[in-house]
């Protein structure tokens, strides 16, 4: 996603808090182009960048369907107990998983660019629930290297590219082409993506 495609739509049912996100989003030089309540009405094919939407079930399927036709990045608002949520959430390439008790404009802007740049954004404190309600087949080395394994690893611990440098002492674009890599062996969308399919085929 380049420099300038800051295009977001906001979607959520309570018009306070759904006010309370525009504000956050236009403060930070981003642009708010639509709004809706369970997407309706729904937002134009190509229209947006960025999805921010409230997860459930139904807004999943929704959301999936805007993110499929146009293109946007889909970062989800999850309540605290929707834990069961998050992995479907990331199976579908959902770019950002934030907490609604959670949320700060720090934490909302912070997902905003890391889904731009292509990064996963998941509360570290929901990966060790999402990864311990999965039911891991045999181990299997699924064609991939070491390094690519140690960096899931430390993907699914929620760490970011330069954390991921220090811990394993490469540089942080080495990182970057790894994590490229991973994403085209296993088609996957994004950072999030792949750790779920790994957790799933065992791999992690």
């Amino acid at each position: 996603m380049g420099e300038d495609e800051r295009r977001v739509w906001v979607d959520d049912e309570n018009p306070i808090f759904r006010r309370g996100l525009v504000a956050c989003v236009t403060g930070a030089g981003y642009e708010v182009v639509g709004e809706s309540a369970r997407l309706e009405p729904a937002p134009a094919p190509g229209s947006l960048d960025i999805l921010i939407f409230d997860a459930d079930a139904d807004q999943l399927r929704r959301a999936a369907r805007v993110a499929e036709v146009g293109g946007a990045k889909l970062v989800a608002l999850v309540a605290s107990s929707a834990e069961h949520l998050v992995f479907e959430l990331l199976e579908v390439g959902v770019a950002a998983v934030l907490r609604r008790g959670d949320l700060r404009p720090s934490v909302l802007l912070a997902a905003l660019d890391d889904a731009r740049a292509g990064n996963a954004a998941i509360p570290r404190g929901l990966m060790p629930a999402l990864l311990g309600r999965i039911s891991n087949g045999p181990a299997t080395a699924g064609g991939l290297t070491e390094r690519e394994v140690a960096v899931l690893h430390l993907l699914s611990e929620g760490r970011d590219t330069v954390e991921i440098a220090e811990r394993l002492c490469y540089s942080v674009r080495t990182v970057k082409n790894i994590v490229h890599d991973l994403l085209v062996k296993t088609n996957t969308r994004n950072r999030a993506h792949v750790v779920a399919l790994a957790a799933r085929q065992g791999l992690i």
